[in-house]
């Protein structure tokens, strides 16, 4: 009997951990595409930033799932969120496009970055409700990324207003709901 109670919670503490492991893994698809962007594979660095998102997608719902929400699997979630949607996605339009524009380029990357953390910074402390205030940094971070793909058939200097019109919409008081 003991030892059954004893492999019972050993399973749910593994079931607990499932989620966290699944927020790892878009940390590290998100760390794979900055390596990538450094070394000039933009595309292999859209890709990880994409299967990021899906992962953080699943650390969601499987925590929900196996009710296994904690403040620690909340936390883990910014910090892998602000590296791949936050600092990946900057780094890749900057290398992209935004480079060519020097010091402002750089800053309406870095501008991008900041956003995302004070979103990230206000979602954490706020109560959850139906609805997210202000774009979440996954969509905003996709967006930036797949607008990679527009360099070359859109004006070099509109990407510095894409990155600057996200970043104030991760920090503007636009409800959304949740899915």
């Amino acid at each position: 009997m003991f030892l059954l109670q004893r492999l019972d919670n050993t399973r749910k503490k593994l079931k607990g951990q499932i989620a966290n492991v699944l927020t790892l893994l878009n940390l590290t698809l998100g760390a794979f595409a900055i390596l990538y962007t450094i070394q000039s594979e933009l595309t292999l660095a859209l890709l990880f930033i994409a299967i990021a998102a899906v992962f953080d997608r699943l650390d969601g719902a499987v925590a929900r799932k196996f009710n296994a929400t904690s403040d620690i699997g909340k936390q883990l979630d910014s910090l892998s969120d602000i590296i791949s949607f936050g600092v990946a996605p900057a780094l890749l339009i900057h290398e992209a496009v935004l480079v060519e524009f020097g010091f402002a380029g750089a800053f309406f990357a870095i501008v991008f970055i900041i956003c995302g953390a004070i979103r990230l910074a206000k979602f954490n402390v706020s109560e959850s409700t139906c609805y997210f205030v202000g774009v979440p940094i996954t969509l905003a971070g996709c967006i930036l990324t797949f607008t990679s793909l527009f360099v070359g058939f859109l004006p070099e200097f509109l990407f510095m207003f894409i990155c600057l019109f996200l970043a104030l919409s991760m920090i503007s008081p636009l409800k959304i709901k949740k899915m």
